[in-house]
């Protein structure tokens, strides 16, 4: 009997593990160490960073913000996932909606105090940032290209949340963001075509459904050329050290990318392409670490001096 409870216990720890995508986190803050390390502060030591208790506070409440807004999305859309992703949806109804509820409240809850401890401006940007994931997930996410762009604004915002905190803004930042972002437009876009099916009978109005797959296949090439624009300033006006490998070998993956979309017409083909987008996003967080930061400390200085 005990084996049995521990059992459904484990299970449901396991749902809500899932339903919070906590696989993600861990990603999430290392990609924002790691960003305030060698792009943000990078005048500072590497040490005086990751010790830095304010930032701490601010990567965490980003961190829990995050999971609270995969609750609320999973919330939102249970008749969907039933339909694209069944299996998982199976494993995350172990946890009552009732209970998602209550942790999405507690998760806010802690986000707000933790913010509290930074300042008030980060009670103002958390609150923001809560409120602008639930009239997304609630609203937003439901139109065409107004969804898109609002879930790769919400996926880059936790970067600029320690970018007012270090207060550094030069342009080379702007450039290795706006190439982050096309990247996780695109991959917002693959997700609407993986997902037509669900999408059609919850009635989300995506750029799949309300245009075709093939409108979404010429709106996807035209953002992958815009990404050579900040590749472009990467490599050649901004000398960002030996992450030009990651940015030469990111444009090979991103051609081939190009190549399978054409050809794709399957959920199984988007899902594939959905995980090399993925893959990218995530081999750019680790190569981070290729960034020379006195190259960035040059570059502010030079800044300064205009």
């Amino acid at each position: 009997m005990a084996t049995r409870k521990t059992r459904l216990v484990l299970m449901k720890i396991l749902s809500l593990f899932s339903v919070v995508r906590g696989y993600n986190i861990p990603v999430i803050i290392l990609a924002q160490y790691l960003s305030a390390v060698f792009i943000l502060a990078p005048e500072k030591r590497a040490l005086q960073v990751i010790f830095d208790l304010n930032l701490f506070y601010i990567v965490l409440a980003s961190s829990i913000t995050i999971a609270s807004g995969y609750i609320i999305n999973n919330f939102y859309d249970a008749q969907k996932d039933l339909i694209n992703r069944p299996q998982k949806s199976m494993l995350d109804r172990l946890v009552s909606q009732q209970t998602k509820l209550h942790v999405y409240f507690a998760l806010n809850f802690l986000v707000v105090l933790l913010a509290f401890m930074v300042s008030w401006r980060a009670v103002f940007f958390f609150s923001g940032y809560i409120f602008l994931i639930w009239f997304y997930s609630h609203k937003l996410k439901k139109y065409p290209v107004v969804g898109n762009l609002t879930a790769a604004f919400l996926a880059v915002l936790p970067f600029f949340g320690i970018l007012m905190y270090f207060k550094n803004f030069y342009q080379v930042i702007f450039a290795h963001a706006t190439f982050l972002y096309l990247l996780i437009l695109t991959r917002e876009l693959i997700k609407d075509l993986e997902n037509v099916k669900g999408d059609f009978v919850a009635d989300y109005r995506t750029i799949p459904v309300m245009f075709g797959e093939r409108t979404s296949k010429i709106i996807i090439t035209s953002l992958i050329f815009l990404t050579v624009i900040p590749v472009y300033l990467l490599i050649d006006v901004y000398d960002v050290g030996y992450m030009d490998i990651y940015l030469y070998s990111g444009m090979i993956v991103i051609i081939w990318f190009l190549g399978l979309l054409w050809k794709a017409d399957t959920q199984k083909e988007y899902l594939r392409l959905h995980n090399i987008l993925k893959f990218l996003i995530v081999a750019g967080v680790f190569c981070i670490v290729l960034i020379d930061p006195s190259v960035l400390v040059h570059g502010r200085k030079l800044l300064s001096c205009i």
